[in-house]
């Protein structure tokens, strides 16, 4: 993550700083600048809003404007209970040229059965990175600020609702109040999914 070290002596600030502002230990930070570890999901969007920067270049992503560009999967992401989203990149996803101008993008793999049958175990789901969708919107959502789901968000009042296709599982039902507390934070709105076989 040379990209990382590079952005950070740009800003002349040091390691120690990076990682307060990141919220991770200092020893994360050199990880990653030597390339041992990976940012998770939620590193990676600090650190993107953070030097303003797409999450493509903090990852070194090669760009063909003309071909398109590839983003990376994240990481396993469940579509049910939220567990922690995996810090390992394990794959990269392509998109045209065209839709990445219209934003910054990554991939996550789906988890669970619980979006099924629309969105089933396996697939994978190109997400723009964005901090609010439209109520009806199938979003990417962080829970407690570690947990990540992909879930319909509706809108309703105060509340904050996020729901499964599954009839099995129950909908997540998100006070104005826990939002801003656990959070609830939106990340980004699933445009596009890649069924997998």
């Amino acid at each position: 993550m040379n990209k990382i070290r590079k952005l950070r002596k740009g800003r002349g600030m040091s390691q120690a700083e990076l990682a307060r502002r990141c919220s991770v230990h200092q020893t994360a930070v050199s990880q990653w600048e030597n390339e041992r570890t990976y940012p998770d999901t939620e590193s990676l969007i600090k650190l993107s809003e953070l030097f303003n920067v797409s999450i493509d270049e903090l990852m070194n992503c090669d760009v063909d404007r003309a071909a398109g560009i590839s983003v990376p999967v994240l990481g396993y992401i469940r579509a049910g209970i939220p567990i922690e989203a995996v810090k390992d990149i394990i794959d990269y996803e392509e998109i045209s040229s065209d839709m990445s101008e219209r934003g910054e993008y990554f991939a996550l793999k789906i988890k669970g059965d619980s979006m099924e049958p629309r969105i089933c175990d396996g697939d994978v789901v190109i997400v723009r990175q964005q901090a609010d969708i439209e109520s009806g919107d199938i979003a990417v959502v962080m829970v407690n600020g570690v947990d990540a789901t992909v879930k319909k968000v509706i809108k309703k009042d105060t509340r904050l609702i996020l729901v499964p296709f599954n009839q099995n599982y129950e909908p997540m039902f998100f006070s104005q109040k826990e939002v801003m507390q656990l959070p609830v934070k939106i990340i980004g709105k699933v445009v596009e999914l890649r069924g997998k076989f």
